[in-house]
C-alpha cells in the first residue's frame, strides 16, 4: 500500500509544513505540497484525509501539549491555600511563563503556523481557547482571596478577558516577529513586569484609591 512506502510519509508533512508557513493554511496547495515530496495529492487523501487533517498532523500534538501543560499549571494553583497563592502568584506566574516560553521554542514552527497560519482551521482561535481557562482561574483566584474588586462588582470575568487578552496576545508576538529564544525571555519578562504592575491594581484596588 502506498502509506507503507518508506519516507512518503515525512516528506509530505516536511513539504507540508514549508508550503503552510508560506502561504498559510488558506492559501496552501495539496497540489505543489504533493510535487514537492514528489507523490500525489491521492496519497496525501490516504494518509490525512483531507488539507485539514495535514495541518493538523504537523500541530495537533504541539498544541495539545501545550493545552495540557497550561491547564495543569492552572489546576495547580488552584489547589493551594488562599494565603499560599496571595504570596505566590507573581513568582509562580512568572515560573509558569517561563516553562511555556521554552516549551513554546521547542515547537516553534509548529507555533509558528498555529499563530500566523492557522485561520481556516480549528486551530485559528487556539490562544482565545487558552485565555478561557486564564479567565476562569483568575476569576477564581480572585475570588477565593477575597479581593475586594470582586467583591464589589468592579472587576468582572469580561474585564478579566480585556487585559488577559491584550497579555496573552502580547506574549505570542515573540512568534510572529520570529525572534530568538534569547530575545523571547528577555522580552516576555519585561512583558511580565509591565503587566504585573498593572494586575495589582485590579487585585488590589484599596492601594491605588
Amino acid at each position: 500500500m502506498a502509506k507503507q512506502i518508506e519516507g512518503v510519509y515525512e516528506r509530505i508533512l516536511a513539504c507540508a509544513k514549508k508550503e503552510f508557513l508560506q502561504m498559510g493554511f488558506a492559501e496552501a496547495s495539496l497540489r505543489v505540497i504533493a510535487s514537492e515530496a514528489q507523490t500525489t495529492t491521492g496519497s496525501i487523501y490516504t494518509r490525512f484525509g483531507d488539507k485539514q487533517g495535514l495541518f493538523e498532523a504537523i500541530v495537533g500534538t504541539a498544541a495539545e501539549g501545550m493545552r495540557k501543560m497550561f491547564l495543569a499549571t492552572q489546576e495547580e494553583f488552584d489547589g493551594y491555600e488562599p494565603a499560599v497563592k496571595e504570596e505566590t502568584v507573581y513568582s509562580y506566574s512568572s515560573g509558569a511563563i517561563d516553562t511555556l516560553v521554552d516549551y513554546l521554542y521547542e515547537h516553534f514552527e509548529e507555533f509558528k503556523l498555529i499563530v500566523c497560519c492557522s485561520a481556516g482551521t480549528k486551530y485559528e482561535h487556539f490562544i482565545d481557547e487558552l485565555m478561557e481557562y486564564e479567565v476562569e482561574y483568575t476569576y477564581r483566584y480572585m475570588d477565593s482571596i477575597g479581593c475586594e474588586s470582586i467583591r464589589s462588582g468592579l472587576v468582572t470575568e469580561d474585564f478579566i478577558h480585556m487585559i488577559g487578552t491584550a497579555y496573552f496576545n502580547g506574549m505570542f508576538e515573540v512568534v510572529r516577529h520570529d525572534m530568538s529564544h534569547a530575545q523571547a525571555k528577555k522580552y516576555i519578562h519585561m512583558l511580565e513586569v509591565y503587566h504585573f504592575a498593572g494586575f495589582d491594581t485590579i487585585f488590589h484596588p484599596e492601594k491605588y484609591l
